[in-house]
């Protein structure tokens, strides 16, 4: 759950950008650009795996297993979905309204008010699904069901990694 959502991610990103690069070059070039993509994406993978399992030393071992997995994986999809968010508001100009930015910038506080709306938005998305891990087996076993589908797919990802990383070396002998 760490790769998938990356992946997908650093994917999207890499056809957005293949064809400007092979007509800015050639092919090569842009297979190569895309292959220092995926190698990148597999570190940022292999660490936010490591940091997810630190954070899972910290989860309580009164719930069972497969609670805990389903709790950390949820935690995984949330983060990267609000980081995805964050890098796409900046690449596709998906900007915050006029209007709204008029009013927070008049405000006696502006930087409490944004950080406030901010929380708004964030903290539900995080909340929610936690309890609802939590809390209900049958969003656990819907989690579970979404981890088995995800899985298959992510090996798939992590051996376009492998090919990735055969061509950097390659391109680099």
């Amino acid at each position: 759950m760490c790769a998938f959502p990356l992946h997908l991610w650093a994917l999207i990103l890499i056809f957005r950008d293949l064809s400007w690069v092979a007509e800015r070059t050639n092919m090569w070039d842009a297979i190569g650009v895309a292959s220092y993509g995926l190698v990148i994406a597999f570190i940022e993978s292999a660490l936010f795996f490591m940091a997810l399992t630190l954070l899972g030393l910290v989860i309580s071992t009164r719930w069972r297993e497969d609670r805990r997995v389903a709790l950390l994986s949820v935690l995984a999809l949330v983060t990267t979905l609000w980081a995805i968010d964050g890098q796409a508001y900046f690449i596709w100009g998906n900007y915050v309204p006029e209007q709204m930015l008029r009013h927070i910038g008049s405000s006696e506080h502006p930087l409490r008010l944004l950080y406030a709306a901010v929380l708004a938005l964030v903290v539900p998305t995080i909340i929610i699904p936690v309890y609802l891990v939590l809390k209900s087996d049958r969003f656990l076993s819907l989690i579970e069901g979404l981890i088995e589908r995800i899985s298959l797919l992510t090996m798939f990802y992590l051996f376009i990694d492998l090919l990735g990383l055969v061509v950097v070396i390659i391109r680099n002998i």
